[in-house]
């Protein structure tokens, strides 16, 4: 059984929320067509607009909001496709648009018996190889991002830019500290919490930055590299 033709809609509602995208959800043969989460993520392909400080991946999350475990990996699956797929600490995976998969509408299968699951595809800040980032670039990705939003979902055009918050890895000195242009720093508060809205695991450590506390110019400094850079709308 296929899963939902209604995706594109679904993804407009879920990227309002959270930054998100649509959901395929897996049926009772645990599979998800190609083609309908194909149709989600070629939105951000298409889009016009400025985006060259985002990037766009697909996001594996358990319908029972079950973590999925070391070593998760989709499969993309056709008559002519075979194709690995390892997921990242998120269950994120770099989603290949392939003419060849789309035509045979192959199957994208989670290496979990048993456990039913949704795709979403996630639109995040690219992270910066050296851990420094301009106050003004954040802003101008939170921007890219809200445009994008606006973009599937007209009713979002009342939603503004608040900050991002920085996800990092559960096992690594994670931290960040903002360096003021006239050279002062301090660092930022790390707390706990879930990447993405709706995520089961709520115990990476985070750093949350606001616009407003800091209106000039100013860099975020991050200690090591986060999994990922999420926008913050209100």
């Amino acid at each position: 059984m296929r899963a939902s033709r209604h995706l594109i809609a679904a993804f407009a509602t879920l990227l309002a929320v959270a930054s998100t995208g649509a959901q395929a959800q897996a049926q009772a043969g645990e599979w998800v067509s190609y083609r309908d989460a194909y149709r989600a993520m070629v939105q951000f392909e298409k889009y016009g607009g400025p985006k060259n400080l985002l990037q766009s991946q697909l996001q594996v999350q358990s319908r029972d909001h079950a973590g999925l475990g070391e070593g998760a990996q989709l499969t993309l699956t056709g008559k002519t496709t075979q194709l690995n797929l390892p997921l990242d600490a998120l269950g994120r995976t770099v989603f290949p648009l392939q003419k060849s998969a789309y035509d045979e509408n192959a199957a994208l299968i989670l290496n979990r018996k048993g456990m039913p699951f949704v795709l979403r595809p996630q639109v995040t800040i690219a992270p910066r190889a050296d851990g420094q980032y301009d106050a003004a670039d954040l802003r101008t990705a939170c921007a890219q991002a809200l445009g994008f939003v606006r973009y599937v979902d007209a009713s979002q055009r009342g939603r503004q830019c608040a900050g991002v918050r920085f996800v990092f890895p559960k096992k690594e000195n994670a931290g960040a500290r903002l360096r003021q242009a006239e050279g002062g720093e301090q660092a930022l508060p790390v707390t706990a919490g879930a990447a993405f809205t709706g995520d089961p695991d709520e115990g990476f450590p985070i750093v949350t930055w606001r616009f407003s506390t800091a209106p000039g110019r100013a860099q975020v400094v991050t200690y090591n590299a986060p999994l990922a850079i999420v926008p913050i709308f209100e």
